[in-house]
């Protein structure tokens, strides 16, 4: 999760004192050299630094020097100062990095939410450069790569000492030009080479289904600029149609905008609820988000579906809903990204990106590294490498067949009452014609929800939770039977 702050630099000053006097510091060292120290420390506020500091930032203004003057080719003073501050960005956390001006620029062009690229979100875990999740109908995902892939090489250069801004500046180029990346996947043997030509990506942030008449499906990719109107938009199309049930589904949301996590969250919950909550070590970095009073709420039953690549603004949503018992959590543990980054933009176009705080769900849970648990496991059954033998090609052929097929299209079927009597049924064919999309159109989710066996058990479990609610409903003659009512309002 990122936050830009278009401040001025006095502003930035008063956030991160600390930070600012350090930089101020190691200017003057570069600049006058040792004997400026003396100076500085007489200076009040520099006392605050710890003496440990100068005697570093000495040891710094020597190192600069000796390699200026003898290092075997001559160098960029400007390289070397832009590679010490990102080794000491590096020493802090994985989402914490220094961004020249390009990569600041291309960082901008991101919450745009078009850009080009491959189409996936990393991270970088225990050292290794991680894919959080793929985005939907892009390069990376159309060629196959999973959310907890491990890119180890880009272009034949190991990632293992590569920055994430280093990273997706190797991963980004121009649309059309290819990219090869070694991904190694606990289901391979061996690592293994895709080759993916880099494209605009164009994130449409809400994709919406209905299932089964009643139950209303909504996929967020990522949660960007205009996801909450587009979510809006859904839910009343839902209305229209009588919906009276929703998945939210999150799977592989690598996260984005806080403030569209929170306008979500705030359309399922009620008035005045705690939605998430940051603490820093300053007063400027600890925040509370409520919902308000001027959107329209739902308030059916809903289950939210996650995985190991719901991330970030992702599990902010999730973690909201779970705690104040307004919906089920359906899936796998999610990624465990609960850190706020600050942008904080610099004076010579460059910015430093510094995590600043932590989320915390309303009942106080830590998001980062613990991710959010669901209410009710489901794994997705592993995707065979290839087919066995050809009867089993022959037997799921026939199965997808049988979809098409009647009783009365079977040899010496046994006729109907009707039929049997000789009363004429009638030509149904211009019916049949008229309702002949709509059929295809029921048959092509009914095979999405056969594919995909998280969707299915959320839908099953919706479909029966009418019948739970009436039999769990405590009865006046027996409240011994069951402790409590189930309801999702």
């Amino acid at each position: 999760m990122t936050s830009v702050i278009n401040e001025p630099i006095s502003k930035i000053i008063k956030i991160f004192p600390g930070a600012v006097k350090i930089v101020a510091v190691l200017t003057i060292v570069a600049l006058l050299g040792v004997g400026s120290i003396a100076g500085a420390e007489e200076d009040e506020d520099s006392k605050k630094i710890p003496s440990r500091t100068y005697e570093k930032l000495k040891a710094f203004s020597e190192i600069l020097s000796l390699v200026e003057s003898n290092y075997v080719e001559s160098v960029d003073s400007d390289e070397l100062i832009d590679g010490a501050i990102k080794g000491m960005v590096k020493a802090l956390d994985p989402h914490s990095s220094y961004l020249p001006p390009k990569s600041y620029k291309n960082m901008l062009v991101d919450t745009s939410g078009k850009f080009g690229g491959l189409g996936i979100e990393i991270s970088v875990r225990k050292g290794i450069l991680t894919v959080v999740s793929p985005i939907e109908d892009t390069p990376a995902f159309n060629a196959g790569i999973k959310a907890g892939d491990k890119i180890i090489k880009i272009e034949d250069e190991s990632t293992l000492d590569m920055t994430l801004t280093d990273a997706v500046d190797r991963l980004r180029g121009e649309t059309g030009s290819p990219v090869k990346i070694t991904v190694f996947r606990e289901s391979l043997d061996a690592p293994k080479d895709f080759t993916i030509v880099r494209a605009i990506i164009k994130v449409r942030s809400v994709v919406k289904k209905i299932y089964r008449k009643e139950i209303g499906y909504v996929k967020i990719r990522s949660f960007s600029k205009n996801t909450s109107k587009d979510l809006d938009a859904a839910l009343a199309e839902f209305e229209r149609k009588g919906v009276s049930k929703l998945v939210l589904d999150v799977r592989n949301n690598p996260g984005g905008l806080l403030n569209q996590a929170v306008e979500v969250s705030d359309r399922f919950l009620k008035k005045e609820n705690l939605i998430v909550y940051t603490k820093g070590r300053t007063d400027e970095q600890n925040m509370r988000f409520t919902t308000h009073d001027k959107v329209k709420r739902v308030t059916y039953p809903m289950i939210i579906l996650v995985n190991g690549g719901s991330a970030s603004a992702s599990e902010i949503v999730a973690g909201a809903l779970q705690d104040l018992g307004r919906a089920v959590i359906v899936g796998t543990t999610t990624f465990g990204k609960g850190s706020v980054q600050t942008i904080i933009p610099l004076t010579d176009g460059s910015a430093l990106r510094l995590t600043t705080a932590r989320y915390y769900t309303p009942s106080g849970r830590v998001i980062q590294e613990n991710g959010i648990t669901p209410d009710i496991v489901v794994e997705m059954p592993l995707e065979s490498e290839a087919k066995e033998d050809d009867e089993e090609k022959e037997s799921e052929e026939k199965t997808k067949l049988r979809r098409f097929l009647r009783e009365k299209d079977l040899k010496k079927h046994l006729k109907g009452k009707r039929s049997f009597d000789g009363v004429d049924n009638g030509d149904d064919s211009e019916n049949e014609d008229s309702g002949e999309e709509e059929v295809e159109a029921k048959n092509s989710l009914e095979d999405e929800l056969q594919k995909d066996f998280q969707l299915m058990t959320a839908v099953s479990l919706l479909e029966g939770w009418d019948i739970m609610q009436k039999t769990l409903k405590p009865s006046s003659k027996n409240t011994n039977s069951v402790p409590s009512q189930v309801s999702m309002n």
